[in-house]
């Protein structure tokens, strides 16, 4: 492997490196909002709001996300008239929507794990639906739903590499390009922005457990604290007797 070539190559990661990470944020922030808005309007009790959510998640999830992020980038220029003026635009949409449709079933699913004593009591309190949602519903529900996202945020981050079918320079379409017509340095190219996948995958996991720590705080769930084990009086003869 030509390290010598990675390290003369580096200077030129640094823009398609913000370019990954712009997509990955974005698209993460897009697909909070709709994972939550589809999420709360497939728990409705409302047909008429359960239903079109549902069907929005089942064809979002039905499609390829690739073809997805061709329909936005080409099919809606040519089709509907839209011009997006940066491509990236139509890659973070794409990504948000579809793994914000994933992410709905988690809200939803966190949703009706909360204790239904719960919800009486705020009905006996006589706050609104919008207060129930709001200060005891989503407090509850938000901690259990940050392990199942960080997984997707993950995956959206590794899913950003997609955006390079649409010509947009972030890192993989960078070490395409890097690795030489012939591909004789594609190896040792791919090979660093492996390690860099890993470590940009390694913080999102870091600081989602962060959050999960402080959510759970916030609502008074302490995490578990580590028992170390004591050796009891007179040895392991006292604790299971001779053999």
């Amino acid at each position: 492997m030509n390290l010598q070539a990675v390290i003369d190559s580096l200077p030129r990661y640094a823009e398609p490196l913000l370019v990954t990470v712009s997509v990955t944020l974005a698209s993460a922030a897009l697909a909070l909002i709709v994972a939550f808005a589809l999420g709360i309007m497939t728990s409705s009790r409302f047909l008429a709001v359960r239903t079109p959510a549902r069907v929005f998640v089942e064809f979002i999830r039905g499609s390829s996300v690739v073809v997805q992020l061709f329909w936005f980038a080409y099919a809606m220029p040519a089709i509907l008239g839209i011009q997006f003026d940066y491509m990236i635009a139509a890659g973070i949409i794409a990504l948000g929507l579809n793994y914000g449709a994933y992410s709905s079933e988690i809200v939803r699913g966190a949703i009706a794990a909360v204790p239904k004593g719960q919800l009486e009591a705020s009905v006996a309190v006589n706050f609104t639906p919008l207060q129930r949602l709001r200060l005891v519903v989503l407090p509850q529900a938000w901690p259990e739903m940050i392990p199942s996202l960080c997984s997707f945020a993950i995956m959206l981050l590794k899913a950003s590499a997609l955006v390079s079918f649409i010509s947009v320079l972030d890192l993989t379409a960078m070490a395409g390009i890097l690795g030489g017509p012939s591909g004789q340095y594609l190896l040792p190219q791919y090979g660093f922005i492996l390690v860099v996948y890993f470590v940009l995958a390694w913080l999102i996991w870091t600081g989602m457990r962060a959050l999960e720590r402080r959510a759970k705080r916030g609502i008074g769930v302490e995490p578990p604290k580590k028992v170390r084990a004591v050796a009891p009086p007179g040895g392991a003869g006292a604790a299971g007797g001779s053999l």
